[in-house]
C-alpha cells in the first residue's frame, strides 16, 4: 500500500512507496550555504538517486539569495529546509506491457519547506511536472 498518491500534470497517477526526509543543511559544520556548496549537494543527491539500478530525477529546487553578495564565496544561497528522496511507481510506460506483470519506477529528489508528504495535486512547484515517461523505467513485478 502506498504512502500517498500524486497526480502529475501529465495526468499520470504515481504512488510513493518509500521516502527519506532530511534536513537540507543538517550536519553542515563550516562555512555557509552558497551556490557552490548547493551545486555540490545537488550533484551528490543525483548520484545517490541512481544507485541500485533505478533511474533518478532531481526536481530543481528554488534558491533564495540572502545576505551580503560580497562574501568570500558569494552570497548566502538557501535551498528549502527539507530534502526528500522518494521511490515512486506507476503503470508501465510501455503500453504494450501487461499492467498486472509490470510497473514503472523512478526515484525522485525534491525539496520542500516542511516535512509534510505531498498528496493528490498538492505538492511543491515542479514535483507534479516530473517527466515520468522520459525518465521512469519499466520493471517486471
Amino acid at each position: 500500500m502506498p504512502l500517498t498518491q500524486l497526480v502529475l500534470n501529465s495526468g499520470r497517477t504515481v504512488e510513493l512507496h518509500s521516502v527519506t526526509l532530511s534536513s537540507t543543511y543538517g550536519g553542515f559544520l563550516e562555512g555557509y550555504p552558497c551556490g557552490r556548496v548547493n551545486d555540490l549537494k545537488l550533484a551528490g543527491l543525483r548520484r545517490q538517486a541512481v544507485t541500485g539500478g533505478r533511474p533518478g530525477y532531481l526536481v530543481e529546487p528554488p534558491r533564495e539569495l540572502t545576505g551580503d553578495p560580497g562574501r568570500a564565496f558569494g552570497p548566502v544561497e538557501l535551498l528549502p529546509a527539507v530534502t526528500c528522496v522518494g521511490r515512486f511507481t506507476s503503470e508501465p510506460v510501455d503500453p504494450e506491457l501487461p499492467r498486472y506483470l509490470h510497473e514503472s519506477g523512478l526515484t525522485v529528489i525534491w525539496f520542500q519547506p516542511t516535512p509534510e508528504l505531498p498528496s493528490g495535486t498538492a505538492a511543491v512547484p515542479g514535483l507534479l511536472d516530473v517527466p515520468w515517461d522520459e525518465f521512469a523505467r519499466d520493471e517486471e513485478l
